[in-house]
């Protein structure tokens, strides 16, 4: 039987995407102001950065993979035009109820669908950029993810991946204290749920550092990774082009 992580505990790999689904099932509508309580709208600013580096033109296609609640497709849509397309994607279908009604919100009638990162729908190389925040980590083949990612893109074209990595040693300590024991706690106060908030903490954890992660990119088939850490390493942007 093949096993994987969910946070510290070792599963069934078969059983993780359905306990992942049940976290995402109950933080959905609380999400957005979890993420501004607990990065104490950091979170905002690292978007923002990933959307920079993007450089996204008019007529880009451009896939956000485990999407959420939308904050990078919103971003996109604007840069790409009338001419391109964002796409919206997601396996939890509660965090894309949200996301897509926050993008209609907007203004904004994006194409949304529910799908799993390893087995995506879409042809090869229809892309030019594909995102995924904050989502990789809980994928449970992210070699797998990471081959589809590349698959669907066009040579040349860029994967970004903005997700927690290893903070500099100066703030693995205190970084260590407020994540087992402020985060959990915050989740039990506002979200009414200190287990899903206890099991992102452990899944950062479990997530590969900047230089596995890097490796993992080009076993992948991407030629070239940059990787832009931000808050000392808590957070990392790699960019992949592929070959």
């Amino acid at each position: 039987m093949a096993t994987t992580h969910f946070g510290f505990e070792t599963v069934d790999a078969a059983e993780k995407a359905r306990r992942v689904r049940g976290v995402f099932d109950s933080v959905a509508g609380k999400y957005d102001l979890m993420n501004d309580l607990l990065s104490g709208g950091l979170h905002r600013i690292w978007k923002a950065y990933t959307v920079q580096v993007a450089d996204l033109r008019p007529g880009d296609r451009v896939l956000d993979i485990a999407g959420g609640t939308g904050d990078l497709a919103r971003a996109f849509a604007p840069r790409v035009g009338a001419r391109g397309m964002v796409v919206l994607t997601d396996i939890n279908e509660a965090m894309l109820r949200v996301g897509r009604d926050r993008l209609l919100d907007a203004g904004l009638a994006l194409p949304t669908a529910v799908c799993d990162a390893e087995r995506l729908p879409f042809a090869d190389a229809g892309f030019d950029l594909v995102s995924v925040a904050f989502g990789l980590r809980n994928m449970t083949h992210k070699e797998r993810a990471l081959a589809e990612m590349a698959r669907v893109l066009r040579p040349g074209g860029r994967l970004l991946v903005l997700e927690f990595s290893r903070p500099a040693e100066p703030l693995r300590k205190p970084y260590d204290f407020y994540s087992f024991k402020v985060m959990p706690l915050i989740g039990k106060w506002v979200a009414r749920d200190e287990a899903s908030y206890r099991y992102l903490a452990e899944s950062i954890r479990m997530h590969p550092d900047q230089a596995t992660l890097k490796a993992m990119m080009k076993g992948a088939g991407f030629g070239h990774v940059d990787v832009h850490d931000m808050a000392g390493g808590i957070v990392a942007l790699h960019v992949g082009i592929k070959c």
